[in-house]
């Protein structure tokens, strides 16, 4: 039984969760541990389970722990054992969890519409504790869903409890369909890239510089989709995050060593200019040093992770030590086509190629002018920092 305790000091924000010793009716072999659990009212009922979960092995009562991560779980899945005794239930937008013990285990269940679950148990032996978890997950999961049109991509942020990752399939066009995109020496040069294999990577970093709307974003995805077969990707919402923060560095870079089928990883990082800019060093810290570290030092040694950073700055104004040479896999400069490329772009769409200037269009422009719209001119005209993402 827990004992709850409000703090004197905030009587409304902390709250304490306290086990007594005497409580505890079968403490083993070893004198059970007191256990203190604080909570505040931003908590929710998901994490006072994630709280409950955890006291029976805190205290020593069931010392031993198993757990894992599912992807494509199935809809109907209890992840649990037959007969287990349900504890709690709490749903929250997009989440189910529960709470469910048996003789000598607990077991927690996390699971979101995504089709991601968590399951973790604790028990009075190891044994039990891997047979509940195997019962938990035994059919539990079903194969993605394939589809020719899409590929997998992880999504990486860092929440409350740490670092998230989030899989999902998103849309990417075969890099035959949308070469034409391009003008000729960036479809050359994306053509050598595409074609890698995991043998021929020379380099950890993957440059794609130039204006924007020039299609850099739309490049990644086929590449995604390219190279699905021997390397994930995953997308860093907030590398900022990642490279300020070592232990979300670590999760990122050095994933499941026990996975004996480890594909690659290709970290795609999207408007980096800070990053990566000449001043980068004093802008952000470590940051870039644990970028290059990554590529090319100690942490990236014996990891088979690719960096993919896309950004509008120009060539010149990045740091040197980004762009040496024998740290990048490529360095892309996707510019706009030229009027002849985006004349031909637009032939049969029934847009006026007078809208095209001489100095050509970038891809936004052209997929804007399919469609209808007026290209801006004199002060109307958008600036070069301003774009869509394509």
């Amino acid at each position: 039984m827990l004992v709850m305790t409000m703090s004197q000091e905030r009587p409304q924000e902390v709250l304490h969760l306290i086990e007594p010793l005497e409580n505890v009716t079968d403490p083993g072999p070893e004198p059970a541990l007191p256990v203190v659990f604080n909570l505040s009212d931003n908590n929710s009922p998901a994490d006072v389970m994630d709280v409950l979960s955890l006291r029976p092995f805190a205290s020593g009562e069931q010392p031993w722990s198993r757990s894992t991560r599912l992807e494509n779980v199935k809809a109907d899945a209890p992840l649990r054992p037959d007969g287990a005794r349900l504890v709690r239930v709490a749903h929250e937008k997009g989440k189910e969890s529960v709470l469910a013990e048996g003789d000598g285990w607990t077991l927690l269940t996390n699971r979101w519409k995504s089709g991601v679950a968590y399951v973790a148990v604790s028990a009075v032996t190891d044994a039990l504790a891997e047979s509940v978890l195997e019962a938990s997950v035994q059919d539990a999961t079903e194969p993605p869903k394939t589809d020719e049109t899409s590929v997998e991509m992880g999504f990486w942020h860092m929440g409350s409890h740490g670092p998230v990752r989030s899989e999902r399939a998103i849309t990417a066009d075969a890099w035959a369909d949308i070469r034409r995109n391009y003008t000729a020496p960036v479809a050359e040069a994306l053509d050598a890239v595409m074609k890698l294999t995991r043998d021929e990577v020379a380099g950890r970093l993957l440059l794609l510089h130039g204006p924007p709307g020039t299609g850099k974003t739309t490049a990644l995805r086929a590449l995604a989709r390219a190279w699905s077969d021997w390397c994930q990707a995953d997308c860093v919402l907030d590398p900022e995050s990642l490279f300020g923060t070592p232990s979300y560095l670590m999760e990122v870079a050095v994933g499941d060593d026990e996975d004996e089928n480890r594909r690659w990883r290709l970290l795609i990082l999207e408007d980096c200019d800070e990053l990566i800019r000449g001043e980068a060093k004093q802008s952000t810290g470590q940051g870039l040093s644990r970028l290059l570290n990554l590529t090319d030092g100690m942490l990236g040694q014996g990891r088979d992770v690719l960096v993919a950073i896309t950004t509008n700055e120009d060539l010149a104004m990045l740091h040197p030590a980004v762009v040496r040479p024998g740290r990048c896999l490529a360095q892309i400069e996707v510019g706009r086509l030229t009027r002849a490329e985006a004349v031909t772009w637009l032939d049969g769409s029934g847009a006026p190629p007078a809208e095209i200037g001489a100095d050509g269009a970038t891809l936004a422009e052209l997929a804007a002018l399919r469609k209808g719209e007026k290209r801006p001119q004199g002060e109307a005209a958008p600036a070069t920092a301003t774009g869509f993402y394509l």
